[in-house]
């Protein structure tokens, strides 16, 4: 009940509705962010892989 008072009074208010946007707008900017992230983790995972492999074959005398 109390919080369904404080969203109505917030919503009400100009302040309030700009403080709602601009935390959509966070919220969606920090999802951004995490995705892009988490696509260049997989990315440098397999790199140093690859590079562990090669210098693995490298040491070994196996070129192949």
């Amino acid at each position: 009940m109390r919080l369904l008072r404080f969203l109505s009074k917030i919503t009400r208010s100009e302040g309030g509705t700009s403080s709602i946007e601009y935390g959509l707008i966070l919220a969606f900017v920090v999802l951004v962010m995490h995705l892009a992230l988490q696509a260049l983790a997989g990315e440098t995972v397999t790199m140093w892989s690859n590079v562990a492999s090669k210098s693995s074959k490298a040491a070994l005398g196996n070129q192949n």
